[in-house]
């Protein structure tokens, strides 16, 4: 019987490549002999690689009876014969060593530390595959739902993932046997053992879903320059094409956006704002407060801000719910960005918000900027009962914002 045989379930259903395999084989038996003869030098181990077998050969010089002087390296000319009856004094002995030889204590030892560096070997290999993938997309299948993370088997390899809850989308809810999509966003070993945390939230994750459903970006004429998100709300997307045939905000939405339409829905209805990158500073902001029209941009190139005049009925829509669309423009662009109203041609005199700091405490200003007053008169055109809502500021203080205001042009 050949010794490998005792250890056949090592042979197959590892993720380990063949050659690792047999080497860390190879290694184990040399140790097995090293414990019971203290040497393995006149030994031969021989790993055949096609079918994944193991041998132990013992060598030895063939000497005269009673002339053996060093019994790991010569055999009795009498006992070799016993092995093969053509052997002869000078030649090499070629022993087979079975099991048996080396006794069922240290099988049981060897076997152990077979299992021992396999799992070792295979953490390895997980630790390594998976490293070299970070920011690719997996597909799995919920196998547990945790308090704070899922537990996701990898369909392609059967590996265990994690998706913290802090990495999904608000609106995700998923079940034991739901398919998820998802993108590694980082591989670590935590007590020796690989640790793969998954991300519905990266912006990696929409970049890859845009390879998918864009081949012009797969195939390198369009490129993505940057993407910043605000998971499950909106996101923006600047890209440029190195074709002057292609239109780069049109191929990534699609024909009647059915390219864009799919990734909308696998990112719970994420708004998702295109916008054509340009090296001209100006017109980039101006893009990226989409779907806002600006009527100017005043840049700060030093301080690294911008300042945006648009009309009135534009200022809420570049301001965005809750203020996500300047957000986002400002973190697309590197400037901060504060818009302004533009005041119209024939519109009376009007005075900003900023020059009443001294009546007017600074947080207080700053909520009515953020739904789009930042004038007197936008102020006073709405009323006391819309600016409450809208500011969610006690009613006394909206009062006696207005009086403050109404004394300025009655004046």
């Amino acid at each position: 019987m050949k010794l490998v045989e005792t250890f056949a379930e090592f042979k197959a259903g590892k993720n380990i490549d063949r050659p690792t395999m047999l080497r860390v084989l190879e290694d184990v038996f040399r140790s097995l002999i090293k414990k019971k003869y203290a040497s393995d030098e006149n030994f031969n181990v021989i790993v055949n690689a096609q079918k994944g077998d193991l041998e132990i050969w013992r060598v030895r010089t063939i000497v005269p009876d009673g002339e053996v002087t060093d019994d790991l390296k010569e055999i009795a000319i009498s006992e070799a014969i016993s092995i093969d009856e053509d052997y002869e004094v000078g030649l090499e002995c070629y022993e087979q060593l079975n099991l048996d030889d080396f006794g069922r204590r240290a099988i049981m030892a060897a076997r152990q530390t077979l299992v021992s560096r396999i799992s070792e070997l295979e953490k390895d290999d997980v630790y390594k595959k998976y490293s070299e993938r970070e920011g690719e997309i997996v597909i799995g299948e919920v196998n547990q739902v945790l308090k704070r993370e899922l537990l996701i088997i990898d369909d392609a390899t059967n590996n265990e993932l994690l998706l913290p809850r802090t990495e999904m989308i608000k609106g995700d809810h998923f079940r034991k046997g739901d398919i998820v999509r998802a993108v590694i966003r980082k591989v670590e070993l935590r007590n020796g053992l690989p640790s793969i945390t998954l991300s519905r939230t990266d912006s990696a994750f929409l970049q890859r879903l845009m390879e998918q459903e864009v081949p012009e970006i797969e195939d390198g004429l369009i490129a993505i320059k940057k993407i910043v998100r605000m998971p499950g709300e909106r996101a923006k997307v600047a890209v440029e094409s190195f074709d002057d045939r292609i239109d780069p905000v049109g191929a990534c939405v699609g024909m009647k956006g059915s390219r864009i339409h799919g990734i909308v829905r696998e990112l719970r209805n994420e708004n998702i704002d295109i916008v054509n990158y340009t090296n001209n500073l100006n017109l980039y902001i101006q893009r990226s407060l989409t779907p806002a029209k600006v009527n100017n941009i005043e840049i700060d190139e030093a301080n690294k801000k911008a300042n945006v005049f648009l009309k009135a009925d534009q200022l809420s829509l570049a301001i965005g719910k809750g203020g996500a669309n300047i957000k986002l423009a400002s973190r697309l662009t590197g400037y901060e960005i504060d818009v302004y109203r533009d005041q119209e041609e024939g519109e009376v005199d009007d005075v900003d918000l900023d020059e009443f700091k001294d009546e007017i405490e600074p947080w207080i200003i700053e909520a009515l900027k953020n739904i789009g007053c930042d004038t007197a008169r936008s102020v006073l055109n709405l009323s006391k009962d819309e600016l409450i809502r809208r500011t969610d500021l006690e009613e006394e203080t909206i009062q006696e914002i207005l009086d403050i205001l109404k004394s300025e042009f009655e004046e």
